[in-house]
């Protein structure tokens, strides 16, 4: 089996997603949906025998510079292989164009999660087929980010690099494909990691399963947090469902593994777990989670009390129970809402909170991690950095110290963060104002725009005064969209690499 990993990337991937289809297939019998099963296992079989051709045809191709052909692999992956996997979903779903169904597929790959489609016009097994495709997508960033970005000093990795991203000691370019072997990483931290991703899955379906939500409910929800992708078959989320508060305090705790690499990987725990308390990441992603429910809650209290209105215990409990969910939801770019997120928004008084989700689907989650976003490492960078400043205005002699990682985590790593989120908000501006050519008004294509980037799917219908209806946009808005959803997802860090003319030498 040896010769399978010596294949191009893309090529194992088309055998992946050939062997996946038929997991919706085997579900669509068993609940007697035979047409959609058939569109399962034929696209199964065609896509089997295509990966079989290409594999005899490229078994003794030997890739020269694999760090390249990776990272253009990624790029295939997000951009090209959706192709493949809409063909199952247009054929069950017949009333629609094949562009929309490209464009749903791109949505799930990239944990996105926002859909053109009702709930009920989707039937159970293609709900399974899109909540798998983020779960793959998921996973694959996970490995990808460790096996690819990492030696690369891209994907976040470059703000803790020893040099600036992209050169070596001397100032040089870094020549992509003096990185290792990348197919034996990818080999290897896929092993590493599948049971840890699956595992964790397979725990919080059971669970969800035990609070009494249905299974199929319960496992779309529980590959939804773990990709964060927050693709569920309900029109409403987690919010009214039968595992209720029990169910959202589950999801709550293994959105966690969504702030840090740290908390399901090895590499970079020297102490062992003592050193998640240390984390940059995950301190700041959990004061951002307890903080600000917190000083919203307090200020509508303060107000409640000067009014001399009836507050009952529960319904400030279940306000900020609401806010504490939604906002680690949002911070990871998972976007489930809290059943109680109504009573939270009531609480706080706060007309405005679509604005405030998207500032903490921007923000994002941790680095090597499914959440998108400028993540929480390159904020953390720019925050040292600014305090440090600040203490130089008061005392310019002064000694920043914690050593030499520190300051250059303060200064260099600061430096490419600070680079990274200009180019966010430049892809921002671009894509808002291409949007905008379309007829879409300031708020949509705003709102659209950062959903993309971010990989915050949900954020289309509760962002805006009005959620926006995905499917009445112009087929180039959608395209897109699609363009922006896989430069989230890649970042543009690592687009630029692809452009970068050391790299085709």
């Amino acid at each position: 089996m040896h010769w399978i990993t010596r294949l191009p990337l893309i090529v194992l991937l088309v055998g992946l997603g050939a062997v996946s289809m038929l997991v919706p297939a085997f579900h669509a019998y068993l609940v007697r949906d035979l047409e959609t099963a058939r569109a399962f296992l034929y696209s199964s079989v065609m896509f089997a025998f295509l990966f079989a051709m290409i594999a005899v045809a490229t078994s003794n191709y030997t890739i020269r510079r694999q760090g390249r052909s990776h990272l253009i692999s990624l790029f295939a992956l997000f951009a090209i292989l959706p192709a493949m996997l809409a063909v199952p979903f247009s054929e069950v779903v017949t009333d629609t164009t094949f562009g929309n169904a490209y464009v749903e597929m791109v949505s799930s790959l990239t944990t996105t999660g926002f859909t053109l489609f009702d709930a009920e016009r989707l039937p159970p097994s293609v709900h399974l087929w899109r909540a798998l495709v983020a779960w793959l997508g998921g996973f694959f960033m996970w490995v990808a980010a460790i096996a690819i970005f990492a030696p690369l000093n891209l994907g976040g990795f470059e703000v803790v690099a020893a040099t600036e991203s992209g050169r070596d000691q001397k100032g040089g370019v870094v020549r992509l494909d003096h990185i290792g072997e990348p197919s034996e990483r990818l080999a290897r931290f896929a092993v590493r990691l599948a049971p840890i991703y699956g595992g964790l899955t397979a725990v919080l379906w059971v669970i969800l399963m035990m609070a009494g939500d249905a299974p199929l409910v319960a496992l779309c929800h529980a590959m939804a947090t773990l990709s964060t992708s927050g693709i569920s078959p309900l029109d409403s989320g987690v919010a009214g469902t039968a595992s209720g508060f029990g169910g959202e305090v589950m999801i709550l705790l293994f959105l966690l593994f969504a702030l840090s690499r740290l908390t399901f990987t090895s590499d970079g725990r020297q102490d062992g777990w003592p050193t998640l308390y240390r984390d940059p990441e995950l301190r700041l992603g959990i004061s951002l989670i307890l903080v600000l429910p917190a000083l919203l809650f307090l200020r509508h209290w303060l107000a409640t009390i000067e009014d001399g209105a009836d507050v009952t215990l529960l319904e400030g409990i279940l306000g900020l129970w609401g806010a504490v969910f939604t906002v680690a939801s949002f911070l990871t770019t998972t976007g489930f809402e809290s059943d109680a997120w109504g009573e939270a928004r009531a609480w706080s008084g706060l007309d405005a909170a679509g604005l405030v989700l998207m500032g903490l689907a921007v923000f994002g989650g941790g680095v090597a991690t499914t959440a998108g976003g400028v993540k929480l490492l390159r904020v953390y960078a720019l925050v040292k950095h600014g305090q440090r400043e600040m203490e130089k205005l008061v005392s310019p002699s002064s000694v920043g110290g914690s050593g030499q990682v520190a300051r250059r985590f303060r200064r260099q790593g600061a430096y490419v963060a600070w680079v990274f989120f200009m180019l966010f908000a430049l892809s921002i501006a671009t894509i808002s104002t291409t949007l905008a050519f379309f007829g879409l008004s300031f708020e949509e294509a705003l709102v659209l725009t950062i959903a993309s980037l971010s990989t915050t799917g949900p954020l289309v219908d509760v962002a805006a005064d009005t959620p926006i209806d995905l499917i009445a946009l112009a087929p180039g808005a959608k395209a897109i969209l699609a363009a922006a959803m896989v430069l989230g997802r890649l970042e543009t860090l690592a687009i630029i690499a692809l452009l970068n003319p050391e790299f085709w030498r």
